[in-house]
């Protein structure tokens, strides 16, 4: 005599079900956790070493200026020659900013994208599931 195995109620179903989605959820939300701190990470790392390389440029770059005004004294008194190099640093500065600014506005806000499309897929699947 073979004894069938009783199948749960629906109750213990729709038990079940909430219990896995409320674990789903808690899983993608750590797992989403976990990405943000680690792209933070990197780019905290990053952000240090553009800082740095900023840094060391900036005082390249003061070199060369003054090496531009004293070439250009040469030619010119070096108040002229000060002056035409400040307007020329100026100039290309408020380009740079008005690119800068047009990157900026172009970026993408920073999301878990990873953790984003796997709860997509979990979602799907358990749709798929329910209408099973």
């Amino acid at each position: 005599m073979t004894i069938q195995k009783e199948s749960p109620s629906t109750g213990e179903l729709v038990r079940r079900l909430s219990e896995d989605v409320s674990r789903l959820i808690r899983d993608e939300l750590r797992l989403a956790r976990l990405e943000m701190t680690r792209k933070g990470k990197r780019a905290g790392m990053g952000a240090g070493l553009l800082g740095a390389a900023g840094l060391i440029a900036f005082y390249g770059g003061g070199a060369l200026v003054a090496t531009a005004i004293l070439a250009l004294a040469l030619v010119l008194p070096a108040w002229a020659s000060a002056l035409i190099i400040g307007a020329a640093l100026l100039a290309l500065a408020g380009l740079l900013a008005l690119v800068g600014k047009e990157q900026v506005s172009r970026a993408a806000p920073p999301t878990p994208d990873e953790a984003m499309r796997s709860l997509k897929a979990d979602i799907d699947v358990m749709k798929e599931s329910a209408r099973r």
